[in-house]
């Protein structure tokens, strides 16, 4: 059941992402060219996103229990550090560039279209890599 639970989340995302344009990178970029031809509804889409969401943990947080699941599991880190700035950066940068983030481009995989399967490749490989260099031991301090 969790399984199938999971795959009709993921049905409903990737139907959001392909109605409401957001597979489509030129609508994206367009987002982003303020000084030309603006397009404002990526920005109605991520707020509507987030009133759904604000909405959905209020409902489901009210329970004791997730329904899969034997605990919640919330994130509790709160600090900035270099790390979450600068992989931030790189996914924005990318966006800018690219016209698609993970969610926009997974759903667009159908399409066959050779930019959509180079930045998914892309993507694979900046998640290897960043798990690569996560892996590496710290380098121990020199003693001064």
């Amino acid at each position: 059941m969790h399984l199938v639970v999971t795959y009709l989340i993921g049905v409903v995302f990737g139907l959001g992402i392909v109605i409401s344009g957001m597979s489509n990178p030129a609508k994206v970029l367009n987002f982003f060219d303020v000084a030309g031809s603006w397009d404002p509804s990526l920005a109605f889409v991520m707020g509507s996103a987030l009133a759904v969401t604000a909405i959905g943990y209020r409902i489901v947080l009210r329970g004791t229990r997730p329904l899969f699941e034997g605990n919640f599991s919330l994130p509790t880190a709160r600090d900035l550090d270099a790390r979450l700035i600068g992989g931030s950066a790189v996914f924005g940068v990318g966006w800018g560039i690219a016209g698609f983030c993970p969610g926009g481009a997974l759903p667009a995989l159908g399409t066959g279209r050779s930019e959509v399967l180079i930045f998914t490749a892309a993507l694979i490989a900046g998640l290897a890599l960043a798990r690569f260099i996560k892996s590496r031991p710290t380098p121990a301090p020199s003693g001064a």
